[in-house]
């Protein structure tokens, strides 16, 4: 009669891992995509604007954010926070990851760069 007890064990145990495998809660998809926000914060010449990038994933990192940002120029902002790749392809905090739900700000002073996410990858185990 011990071997009731032992597979109750080993059936609980292997449906808790594939609930977590699989995920029972809601993964993260399109709907979730990682967001590029800019608020101009002076009206200047030039203007100053604030940019974010925000994580909208509640449950995964979100890892290797690449922005279109046409000739947005290097000089204006730390690398490690945004890198000028190629023309129109800047990476966001060095392709390391946002934790869920995470910002990464930054601020530059020029024109406005048109900015928005063109590939990701959602790190969810």
């Amino acid at each position: 009669m011990q071997t009731l007890p032992a597979f109750k064990l080993v059936l609980w145990t292997s449906l808790t891992l594939a609930s977590l495998h699989f995920g029972c809660g809601a993964k993260c998809s399109g709907t979730n995509s990682p967001t590029v926000k800019q608020t101009q914060l002076e009206f200047k010449n030039p203007p100053k604007f604030m940019v974010e990038v925000q994580n909208n994933c509640p449950m995964c990192p979100v890892i290797d954010i690449h922005v279109k940002c046409g000739n947005f120029s290097q000089a204006l902002v730390n690398p490690r926070l945004f890198k000028v790749l190629a023309f129109d392809d800047c990476v966001v905090n060095g392709g390391l990851p946002l934790g869920p739900l995470q910002k990464l700000s930054f601020n530059y002073s020029h024109q406005k760069y048109l900015m928005h996410p063109t590939t990701w990858y959602f790190q969810c185990e």
